[in-house]
């Protein structure tokens, strides 16, 4: 791992008004990725994101977007979608992204809730929950309207970035 990898924070803490959620970032294979989330934390973009997109047993999504976003639509840095680690899979509590495109606006967060073999290889997944699922099931059983949109708002305060845990 080079110097300027290791130097990164390794750990996001989303506070959500449910309560905390710790994740471990994949600094190694998913770089691209985890440095535009830590950027955009940095400059404090998920500081009131809702979650928008509630579906049990498959996904929470924060963001401006009803719809997890195409594959098609994916881009980075310069990088298309078929240039990106799309190897992870996406087990239950995996932190990945809908849309990542060059405006930053569009950068959305979801977190699996279960295993979900069917996104394997189309969304990118660039962490991992490990401490607060509990708070990950609690968001997972709000209300929702028949569009899987939460009944009363639920979101992220802050998310707070860690060398270490």
């Amino acid at each position: 791992m080079d110097s300027k990898k290791s130097d990164l924070p390794g750990y996001a803490i989303l506070d959500t008004a449910k309560g905390y959620i710790t994740v471990e970032l994949f600094k190694d294979s998913s770089p691209e990725v985890v440095d535009q989330f830590l950027d955009l934390c940095q400059r404090g973009h998920f500081n009131g994101m809702l979650f928008r997109h509630v579906i049990k047993h498959y996904v929470i999504q924060a963001g401006d977007s009803d719809k997890l976003g195409a594959v098609e639509d994916w881009t980075l840095k310069g990088k298309q979608y078929s240039q990106l680690d799309t190897s992870l899979k996406h087990e239950a509590f995996m932190l990945g992204t809908s849309k990542v495109k060059h405006d930053k606006k569009e950068f959305e967060l979801f977190i699996t809730t279960a295993p979900i073999p069917d996104l394997n290889e189309k969304l990118i997944v660039f962490g991992k929950v490990i401490k607060g699922e509990d708070i990950v099931q609690e968001i997972e059983e709000v209300d929702t309207d028949e569009h899987y949109r939460p009944k009363s708002s639920i979101g992220i305060r802050s998310v707070n970035l860690k060398q270490s845990i």
